[in-house]
C-alpha cells in the first residue's frame, strides 16, 4: 500500500469541545464544517522550517484556489518546562485556545471560530487492547508503559489512555500531563483479562446458564467481530475517530502481539481503520508486545507436536516463521500507510514508545472554508503548494470526502455514485459488512462459486409506507482475476415490505444475502458494495481468494469448502432473489429439494439452534468389486486439546446425481448438549479404499440460547 506522510487532512466540525464528570467518561464531540490540513515543512538537510507565513502556501481543492482562513504553527522542539495542562474539575468545561485566524474575514458568520486546545504541546495516544494481548505481553506492556511515563515523558507531552476488551473501547483518561495521574491508570489495569483473541483458539465460558461469567462473546451483532481480525480493527478505527475533533496531529501508540488476517476477514476493514485515521489525523505506532521472539526448531509446549516430517524436513520451522511474519505485516500496513511506524523485535518497548513520539515533530495548521458548497459526498482533491522560491519539501494530507445529502440525489446520481465507489480505492464503511466465498466443483475447469453476505439489521434505516415498513438495498460487485481483469460482475437491487413484528425484530437481527458466480480454477479478488437506500449508507467487502485446481489425480483426496449454517430456508420464502436464473439455482449445491442451506458465515451460534455442515468430497477410488466408493467422515468438537462431541460416523457410498465424482457429505448436529464457548470443529474424512485421508477445521462460538432468536431472513 501507497505510503501516506503523518501530516494528513481531516474536516474539522466547529468548536470543539471535551467534556468530563466523575460519573461520565469523557467523550469527543463537534460541530459545523471546515477544513483542516496539517502540514510538515523540511529543507534538503530534514530541518523543520519554523519562520514561514501565511503567503508562503497556496491551497487547492481540486484544482480551485482556497482562501486560508486559519493559519498556526505547533512548536515543538526543545525541551523547555511549559505550563502544565489545566485540571478538569467535574462538570467544568475545558478550555480552548482558538486558533488565529489568517483574515480577520475569512470565516463565515454562521460557523464557531476553530479552537486549538493544546497549543504547541505533542499529542500521544495510548491504546490497550487487552483482547489481543496474551497474559505476558499484557504484563509486559503495562510495564513499559509505566517506564515510558515516569522516565521519557518530555514537557510538551499530553497523553490520552485507551482500553478494550471484551466491551466497547473506552477512554480511560482524557489528554493530560499529570506523570501521577497517568500512573495510577496504567496501575489500574488488571492484566490476565480479556486476552480471548489473543491465542489461535480461547476457552470461552463454561457455564450453561446463560449468565454472564466473564464470557467473552456478547449476544447481539457484534457476532460479525467475534472471530476475525475486524474486531481489532474496528477497535483502531474508533480510536482515530474518537479522536477527530482535535485539529492537531496524534500518535497513537497500539501494543499488539501481531494481526493476522485470515479466513473471511473483510479487507476493506484495514482500509476503513487506515481511512478513520486519516481523516482524523492520526498515526498509528503499533507496538508488538511480543518482544524479541527465538522460535524452538521443533516447536514449543504452547502446542501438540506436528506428525510426519515435517520437523526433519524443514517444513514446519518455515511454517512458524511464516505465521509469525504474517501477524506483522498488517500491523506494518497500518503504520506505513498512516505515516507511523511499526516497532518490533525489539525487548525494550519504552524505547518504541519514546521514539514514535519523538516522530512528531513541529507543523503548520492550516484551514480554509471550501468554495465547493455541493453535498455530492465525492472525494475532493487537496493540494497544498509552497512558494517557488522555497526549497523545501512538504507533508499533507491529499484530500477528504464532502458532505452528501443522499434525499436530493435523482436516481441518476445514486447509479453513478456506486459505480464509481466500486472504482474507488477507498471504501465506504457506513454499513458493517460481513461474506463469505466458497467453491464447490461442477467440472474439471468450472466451478460453482457462492458468495454470501450478511448486513446487521440495526444498521438498515426503514420507510413507512402504507402501514408497513420498507426497505430498500442495492448491490454492486466485481470479480478481477490475478491479471486485473473483471470476470464476473453483479448488480442486484430489492425492496423489502416488513410487517410491524418483523420490522421490530429487524434490529436483533442480520440480513443475510447471496448470489453466485462460475469460475475456472485460479486467483481472484472481489469488491463488493451494499447500499440502502433510506439514508444512503453504503459498506464495502473486499477480499481475495483462490480455487485450487481439484483435477482427479491420486495424491490425495479433493474436498469442497465447508458450509457451516444454523438455517435450511424454503427457496420460495426467501424475500427476494439474489439471480433467479434457472441454470444459476440448479448449480448451486446449497439449494436441494427446494431447501436453500444459508451460510453463517460469522461461525457464531447459540444453544437452541441445531448446526448444518455441508460439503463434497471428489474422485473417491471406486471398489473394483462394488464398483462404488467407500468414504466415511466423522464431525468432531474441541475444546483446547480435549475432544468434547464426536459424531456417528457418516458413510458415503453413492455419487451425487448429475455430479460426476462428486460425494455430499452432510452432518446435522443439536447444539443444546454442549457449553457455551469456543470451539474447534474438525470434520476427518477417510477413503476407505484408497486409503486417503483428510479433515478440515473451523472455529465456532456457542452462545446461551434465548427464547426468541428469529432466524436471518435470505434477501
Amino acid at each position: 500500500m501507497k505510503r501516506i506522510a503523518i501530516p494528513v487532512l481531516l474536516v474539522l466540525f466547529g468548536v470543539i469541545e471535551v467534556a468530563t464528570t466523575e460519573a461520565q467518561e469523557p467523550t469527543f464531540t463537534s460541530s459545523t464544517n471546515l477544513v483542516i490540513i496539517d502540514a510538515s515543512v523540511r529543507d534538503r538537510s530534514g530541518k523543520v522550517l519554523s519562520d514561514l507565513k501565511k503567503s508562503d502556501f497556496t491551497v487547492l481543492e481540486d484544482g480551485k484556489p482556497q482562501q486560508i482562513s486559519v493559519f498556526e504553527f505547533q512548536r515543538l522542539e526543545g525541551d523547555v518546562a511549559l505550563a502544565p495542562v489545566p485540571a478538569v474539575k467535574a462538570g467544568a468545561a475545558i478550555p480552548a485556545v482558538p486558533l488565529r485566524a489568517a483574515s480577520a474575514a475569512s470565516p463565515t458568520p454562521s460557523t464557531a471560530a476553530p479552537v486549538i486546545r493544546y497549543q504547541d504541546r505533542r499529542l500521544v495516544g495510548m491504546l490497550f487492547d487487552f483482547s489481543a494481548l496474551g497474559i505476558p505481553e499484557q504484563a509486559r506492556v503495562q510495564e513499559a508503559a509505566l517506564k515510558f511515563i515516569r522516565e521519557q515523558m518530555k514537557p510538551a507531552d499530553v497523553v490520552t489512555i485507551m482500553s478494550a476488551s471484551n466491551g466497547p473501547l473506552k477512554i480511560v483518561q482524557d489528554f493530560t500531563d499529570d506523570k501521577k495521574r497517568l500512573e495510577e491508570v496504567v496501575k489500574g489495569f488488571q492484566t490476565a483479562t480479556g486476552s480471548d483473541l489473543a491465542g489461535v483458539s480461547g476457552n470461552g465460558g463454561d457455564d450453561d446458564s446463560g449468565a454472564d461469567t466473564g464470557s467473552a462473546f456478547n449476544a447481539d451483532e457484534t457476532e460479525f467481530n467475534i472471530f476475525n481480525t475486524d474486531k481489532q480493527l474496528a477497535t483502531l478505527g474508533a480510536a482515530a475517530k474518537m479522536l477527530a475533533a482535535f485539529p492537531e496531529k496524534k500518535a497513537l501508540l497500539y501494543f499488539s502481539a501481531g494481526i493476522t488476517q485470515s479466513g473471511f476477514d473483510n479487507q476493506a476493514s484495514l482500509e476503513a481503520a487506515v481511512n478513520a485515521a486519516k481523516r482524523s489525523n492520526v498515526a498509528f505506532y503499533p507496538i508488538d508486545a511480543r518482544g524479541l521472539v527465538a522460535s524452538a526448531p521443533a516447536g514449543d509446549a504452547s502446542a501438540a507436536a506436528s506428525r510426519g516430517t515435517s520437523t526433519l524436513t524443514g517444513r514446519q520451522q518455515q511454517g512458524q516463521r511464516d505465521s509469525f511474519g504474517k501477524s506483522q505485516e498488517t500491523l506494518f500496513t497500518l503504520a506505513e500507510d498512516t505515516g507511523g511506524k511499526l516497532y518490533a523485535d525489539d525487548n525494550d518497548l519504552a524505547l518504541g514508545m519514546s521514539k514514535a513520539r519523538d516522530d512528531i515533530s513541529s507543523y503548520y495548521i492550516l484551514g480554509y472554508y471550501s468554495t465547493n458548497g455541493k453535498l455530492d459526498g465525492k472525494y475532493r482533491r487537496v493540494e497544498v503548494k509552497l512558494s517557488k522560491e522555497l526549497q523545501a519539501k512538504i507533508d499533507y494530507r491529499s484530500g477528504y470526502y464532502g458532505e452528501k445529502n443522499f434525499a436530493k440525489f435523482t436516481a441518476t446520481d445514486k447509479e453513478n455514485q456506486l459505480q464509481q465507489a466500486l472504482m474507488l480505492g477507498d471504501p465506504l464503511t457506513d454499513l458493517s459488512l460481513s461474506a463469505e466465498i466458497s467453491y464447490f466443483r461442477l467440472a474439471k475447469d468450472r466451478y460453482f462459486v457462492p458468495f454470501s453476505v450478511k448486513i446487521p439489521g440495526a444498521e438498515i434505516a426503514l420507510a413507512k409506507s402504507k402501514g408497513h415498513a420498507q426497505a430498500e438495498l442495492e448491490f454492486i460487485g466485481q470479480i478481477r482475476d490475478d491479471h486485473s481483469k473483471v470476470v464476473g460482475v453483479m448488480r442486484d437491487g430489492i425492496k423489502m415490505k416488513l410487517a410491524e413484528q418483523t420490522a421490530a425484530q429487524l434490529a436483533s437481527r442480520p440480513l443475510a444475502y447471496d448470489t453466485g458466480f462460475t469460475l475456472p480454477p485460479g486467483k481472484y479478488s472481489l469488491k463488493f458494495l451494499a447500499r440502502e437506500n433510506e439514508t444512503g449508507k453504503m459498506g464495502t467487502y473486499e477480499t481475495k481468494f483462490v480455487i485450487p485446481n481439484l483435477a482427479p489425480d491420486s495424491s490425495e483426496l479433493k474436498t469442497s469448502s465447508v458450509i457451516w449454517s444454523n438455517q435450511r430456508q424454503p427457496l420460495v420464502d426467501s424475500l427476494a432473489s439474489a439471480d433467479n436464473r434457472k441454470k444459476l439455482v440448479e448449480a448451486n449445491p446449497l439449494v436441494q429439494d427446494g431447501q436453500k442451506l444459508v451460510p453463517s458465515i460469522t461461525h457464531v451460534f447459540r444453544k437452541d439452534q441445531n448446526l448444518y455442515v455441508y460439503m463434497e468430497v471428489y474422485d473417491p477410488v471406486v471398489d473394483a468389486a462394488a464398483q462404488k466408493p467407500s468414504v466415511a467422515a466423522t464431525l468432531s468438537f474441541y475444546r483446547g486439546k480435549t475432544k468434547t462431541f464426536e459424531s456417528q460416523p457418516v458413510r458415503l457410498s453413492e455419487f451425487a446425481a448429475k455430479r460426476a465424482q462428486t460425494l455430499p457429505l452432510k452432518f446435522q448436529a443439536p447444539l443444546a448438549q454442549l457449553a457455551t464457548g469456543r470451539y474447534t470443529c474438525q470434520i476427518n474424512i477417510i477413503d476407505e479404499t484408497g486409503r486417503k485421508f483428510a479433515f478440515q477445521r473451523t472455529e465456532i462460538v456457542i452462545l446461551p440460547a434465548v427464547k426468541t432468536q428469529p432466524a436471518a431472513p435470505a434477501l
